[in-house]
């Protein structure tokens, strides 16, 4: 049932939380069991009782029930959160406590928990973004071997041997303050991230965008910007930041397909679809950002997106400017990724044949060659500069390679197009003149 895993896509990444929190981070398998449970006893009764007027809550008192039966079948046996074992001696304190653990204002502080433990600076960075998308997100194994381009039983091993990790090193569930908040935010704004670009641009086969996953980012960065926690320190400038790029970004999603379901770029999406009520969100989060004295990643990446938003049309985009923050961001991180979108906003400013001799450039850097070569994007946008030029063959050659690269149909087919639309340029420019 569509609707039942649109629920439990909104609503596992809650129910996991403060479930992990009665139980205790060291079981937190015992969570996701019951998570999984609750999905599968909805997936069995709702086709023949109906959907319940209010479905969310029905899965909140069903994995609540379920917690309960657990915790009172084995007072011996398991060793719960603290917060739990000191109330077995008190059915009326046992009761109280379990129904105020599901109060909104205490899920809400224990996803922030969640996603403070995934991002624990232990757990390696991989391990980090495959907990969060499982626990906090209600992705399967299989969707985050997907989001990773990975199978299953390499997910499988990572989330147990994260799962080992916060048991063995008695890692907590909680909210960080002071230094240890700041050592960790940069892990969780990255994860958040992340998140984000796995929604905008998904590394599903037969899908680019999952609204689903921007929302949650979304939602889980102002719960960040909520919390008394974030306001020392300078750390909500940053997420501010974080969440006027995201705002930016999403406001373009409605324009990025059209309706026989081929990706359509920057220069051709109708602007006229784009939610202005999302940029002006999003102008505002950037407003806020500058409050700090911190110059983070987030606010040139915000500032690039907020030129593409605010500019009339394709032709009035103010380049200049944004290779004036690409050029800050370029030195603030100098990664492959980002130089090469550098150079596309070159091609813009001062020809194709500029653009190519700096992507070139950054292909022959040692560090770089290996992550360029193996990226389907760079010779997705070499072909694109290429054609520009007229060299033909170059661009076709860089296309197919591309095309075997990606693991997107969707992507494909937009390549495909480019090619087709190459073959097409270079037949008629063969054709003798009379």
């Amino acid at each position: 049932m569509e609707l039942v895993e649109h629920l439990f896509r909104r609503e596992a990444g809650r129910i996991t939380s403060v479930l992990t929190r009665i139980f205790g981070i060291e079981n937190i398998g015992l969570a996701e069991d019951v998570v999984q449970d609750t999905l599968l006893k909805a997936l069995q009764q709702w086709p023949y009782s109906g959907i319940p007027e209010n479905p969310s809550a029905w899965l909140f008192r069903s994995a609540k029930n379920k917690a309960i039966d657990i915790l009172r079948r084995n007072t011996l046996n398991n060793k719960y959160s603290e917060e739990i074992s000191a109330l077995y001696d008190s059915e009326w304190k046992f009761s109280a406590q379990i129904n105020e653990f599901f109060s909104e204002n205490e899920i809400k502080d224990d996803q922030l928990r969640m996603i403070f433990t995934c991002c624990h600076p232990e757990l390696p960075p991989e391990s980090q973004i495959a907990l969060a998308l499982k626990n906090l997100c209600g992705f399967s194994t299989k969707e985050v071997a997907k989001a990773f381009l990975t199978n299953e039983a390499t997910i499988t091993k990572r989330l147990s041997r994260a799962k080992d990790k916060i048991r063995d090193g008695a890692i907590k569930f909680e909210i960080p303050s002071g230094y240890r908040l700041g050592k960790r935010i940069k892990n969780v704004l990255s994860t958040l991230y992340l998140l984000f670009n796995e929604g905008y641009n998904s590394g599903k086969q037969d899908i680019l965008i999952r609204v689903d996953l921007i929302k949650e980012a979304i939602h889980l960065a102002e719960l960040l910007i909520e919390h008394p926690a974030t306001e020392p320190g300078g750390h909500r400038a940053e997420i501010y930041a974080l969440l006027a790029l995201m705002y930016l970004h999403y406001a373009r999603t409605p324009a990025r397909m059209d309706d026989n379901g081929n990706i359509l770029l920057l220069m051709d999406q109708d602007r006229n679809l784009w939610d202005r009520k999302l940029i002006v969100k999003g102008i505002e989060y950037l407003e806020k950002s500058a409050s700090g004295d911190k110059l983070s990643e987030y606010h040139l990446q915000a500032g690039i997106s907020y030129f593409y938003a605010i500019a009339e049309n394709f032709q009035k985009i103010e380049w200049g400017k944004i290779l004036n923050l690409y050029n800050l961001l370029y030195e603030m991180n100098s990664s492959a990724i980002i130089g090469l979108n550098r150079a596309i906003v070159i091609s813009q400013l001062t020809g194709a044949q500029t653009a190519i001799d700096e992507i070139k450039r950054l292909s022959h850097e040692a560090s770089y060659g290996d992550q360029l070569e193996n990226y389907y994007l760079y010779h997705s946008v070499l072909g694109e500069l290429y054609f520009q030029t007229g060299n033909y063959p170059e661009a076709k050659i860089c296309l197919e390679k591309a095309i075997r690269m990606t693991s997107s149909e969707i992507e494909k087919k937009l390549l495909n197009g480019k090619l087709e639309k190459f073959r097409k340029q270079n037949f008629v420019s063969n054709l003798p003149t009379t």
